[in-house]
This record gives C-alpha cells, sequence and structure tokens, in this order.
C-alpha cells in the first residue's frame, strides 16, 4: 500500500523549533520529488519546501531561513527542520510525493505556535 506518513507536528512557543518527518512505504522513494505544504484554518494550502531526487531546494520566500527541507533515501524519509517558529506557521503540514504523474498526499500533522 502507497503511503506517506507525517510526524513530529505539536504545540510550540514562538521562537521554538520543530522537526517533522514523512516517511513512505510501498513506493521507490528515491523516484520521487518530495515537499511540504501548509494550510491554515480557511486558506489555501501552499507550498513550503521541495526537494528533487538530485537534491535540489526551493523554499517559500517568506520561510527562507528559518526552515530547511532534507531527504533520506535509505530511510525513505523526508524531513522540515523548522525554527524560529512564528504564530503565523500554526497550519496542518502536509507531506507530497511525485514522480510523473503519480502524486501522493499524507495525512497532514497539526503545528500550533502559540505561547
Amino acid at each position: 500500500q502507497e503511503q506517506l506518513v507525517e510526524s513530529g507536528g505539536g504545540l510550540v512557543q514562538p521562537g521554538g523549533s520543530l522537526r517533522l518527518s514523512c516517511t513512505s512505504s510501498g513506493i521507490f522513494f528515491y523516484l520521487y520529488d518530495m515537499a511540504w505544504y501548509h494550510q491554515a484554518p480557511g486558506k489555501q494550502r501552499d507550498l513550503v519546501a521541495s526537494i528533487t531526487t538530485s537534491g535540489t531546494t526551493n523554499y517559500a520566500d517568506s520561510l527562507k531561513g528559518r526552515f530547511t527541507i532534507t531527504r533520506d533515501d535509505a530511510g525513505n524519509t523526508v524531513h522540515l527542520q523548522m525554527n524560529n517558529l512564528k504564530a503565523e506557521d500554526t497550519a496542518v503540514y502536509y507531506c507530497n510525493a511525485v514522480w510523473s504523474r503519480h502524486q501522493l498526499w499524507g495525512q497532514g500533522t497539526q503545528v500550533t505556535v502559540s505561547s
């Protein structure tokens, strides 16, 4: 069964850090470009960061310098390190995998930044 499972979300104070992980199963992970998206209540789902199979990364302009995406092909996992978190980072974070016309989404993990 093809599946993406996110973990690592939770409640954190402003200025804190979280590391999200997304582990795949049932796919050849190394073939897929991976990405993280977030969706706040009442808003559209937006790209946070992406990483290609060759390791090229891309970030939303507003998040550059605070978030880092990495991938571990041996572990079939992509990570999102989030530093200096702000209240506006509060959202559900989704993992995304794309290979050719094939796309997968995870179920999402909630990140809440609040004091």
